[in-house]
């Protein structure tokens, strides 16, 4: 299936996100509430609060923003990336939108993420609605057929079915020698980083890497060989 498709049509993408503020007291009363009942259905042991769960915010899209969206396209012999970032969520996912509406909106199109249909597709577009964006069609999944919905994920790809397991960027890239796309911060250190080193470049930076690994998985699962450095440009 994957050799039949063709690579220009399927844009890969990765995002990072945060809590939605620094810390937890500063949630409005009525979120922090809800964030209470939340951590209450999260905690593992006794020492565990509302207070020390919030790191952990960020990855639901309810009580979390994206800061980043990284996506990353085959053109002409090469692989460009560019980075939409910002501490404003709405303008960031303002011009991720007008890209898919512009340039990936036929039947032919695809995306592509790791583990993107538990995480990212329904994070872009659960926050797409809640800052008042419309849906792009390749993302809105409402009424489709299953083979209508243009939604890759390599880690689907890799289960063969096993739905039980979950197996990391990090690891597939290791067992297929791919250069990793850890070897500055990982997915753990995001908020620190955007909330206490204030470093949105360094994020940015990782979220490419990951935009970088995923499209070279797909090139393995298809017996390609790798990109070269020179292959790969950053688009400012």
């Amino acid at each position: 299936m994957l050799e039949s498709i063709h690579a220009e049509n399927v844009l890969f993408i990765d995002i990072e996100t945060v809590p939605i503020e620094p810390g937890y007291t500063m949630l409005p009363e009525r979120m922090k509430k809800l964030w209470e009942k939340k951590a209450e259905r999260l905690r593992n042991n006794e020492d565990e609060t509302a207070e020390t769960l919030y790191p952990r915010a960020g990855i639901y899209s309810e009580f979390g923003k994206i800061i980043c969206i990284s996506a990353g396209m085959f053109r002409q012999g090469e692989f460009r990336i560019k980075s939409y970032s910002g501490h404003d969520e709405k303008v960031l996912l303002t011009e991720f939108a007008d890209l898919l509406n512009r340039h990936f909106s036929k039947p032919e199109h695809l995306l592509c993420a790791h583990n993107g249909r538990e995480f990212d597709y329904p994070y872009i577009a659960r926050r797409m609605m809640i800052n008042g964006i419309h849906i792009p069609s390749i993302l809105d999944n409402s009424g489709k057929k299953p083979w209508e919905i243009n939604l890759l994920d390599t880690m689907d790809l890799w289960k063969f079915g096993d739905f039980k397991n979950y197996t990391s960027l990090e690891l597939l890239a290791a067992i297929f020698d791919i250069p990793t796309p850890k070897d500055d911060i990982d997915g753990s250190m995001v908020a620190g980083v955007y909330w206490e080193e204030k470093n949105l470049p360094r994020i940015v930076e990782y979220c490419s890497k990951d935009v970088l690994t995923i499209a070279q998985l797909f090139r393995r699962f298809r017996y390609e060989p790798l990109l070269s450095p020179e292959q790969v440009k950053i688009i400012p």
